[in-house]
């Protein structure tokens, strides 16, 4: 038997320890990730009582431990709701990151969407979605958060779609989330918010060509005190890699006039993936 050179012995040794590594690394990061995510119009903080609550708003939210929140009809510095920054306030009461993706100047302030993370929050922008009608700018945030067991870091998405019955905006606003989404399709994303339409209809229907809801039943969320259609969702993508193991409506009525909606999910990155993320 031929003895080894002392460096060939060294690089062979080396050159073990960083397959064992490569190895280790690979296995972890194909562990699976647990998310906990909810969406909840607020309805710029006013319950069905009348009275604007936010600390009423923060105990419901904290109550579903939250990973990550996507919050609609969210006021900052209008008069009807006392000049609060909303955004920050709920930021203080939850203790989570915040983003504000405004929509409209209202009442002296502004008046759109925002998202929590109890992880930070990367690379935000909010996207204007096509706009049919005067004073109803809407839009859709997109964000990166900081997730742990996430690389590249996981996407968030929330919006709130036009409410019209028969209204073109949400079709072309469906398109409009696809082209956000469509540079990096096979990266893990979430999508939340107030749909303003019912599973079954062309904007359900145009969201299920690029997205997955998290619920095949329909699960109604408005309105809040016996509510009989499901128009709040919770969608991911792409369609391989994503688990469901919870999702509810919350038996809060006062607080807003929709009922939130909550999903607890598992991501674990598809086999040919991993895979290839080992080449």
């Amino acid at each position: 038997m031929t003895a080894l050179s002392a460096p060939r012995l060294v690089g062979l040794t080396l050159g073990f320890a960083l397959a064992m590594f490569a190895s280790a690394s690979a296995a972890l990061a194909s562990e699976p990730v647990r998310v906990r995510i909810l969406s909840y119009n607020i309805h710029h903080g006013e319950g069905v009582d009348g009275k604007v609550d936010l600390e009423r708003l923060a105990r419901v939210i904290k109550a579903t431990e939250p990973d990550l929140v996507a919050l609609q009809e969210v006021d900052r510095n209008t008069q009807r709701t006392s000049k609060v920054d909303q955004p920050s306030e709920f930021a203080r009461l939850t203790g989570m990151h915040v983003f504000f993706g405004w929509n409209i100047p209202y009442q002296g302030g502004d008046y759109g969407n925002a998202i929590l993370s109890k992880y930070p929050i990367k690379q935000t922008r909010n996207h204007k979605l096509p706009s049919f009608y005067k004073n109803e700018q809407r839009g859709v945030i997109e964000a990166e958060i900081e997730f742990p067991g996430f690389q590249p870091p996981l996407l968030l998405l929330a919006t709130h779609l036009d409410y019209r019955g028969q209204s073109e905006e949400r079709p072309a606003s469906v398109k409009k989330i696809a082209e956000v989404v469509s540079v990096s399709p096979n990266r893990p994303a979430l999508l939340a918010g107030d749909l303003n339409d019912r599973i079954g209809s062309e904007t359900l229907r145009d969201f299920d060509a690029n997205w997955t809801r998290v619920s095949q039943e329909e699960q109604p969320t408005y309105p809040v005190d016996k509510p009989i259609r499901q128009i709040d969702f919770i969608l991911t993508r792409p369609a391989q890699g994503w688990k469901v193991l919870e999702t509810c409506v919350l038996d809060e009525v006062v607080a807003s006039d929709h009922r939130a909606y909550f999903a607890v999910l598992e991501w674990q990155a598809p086999q040919e993936a991993a895979s290839s993320a080992k080449k």
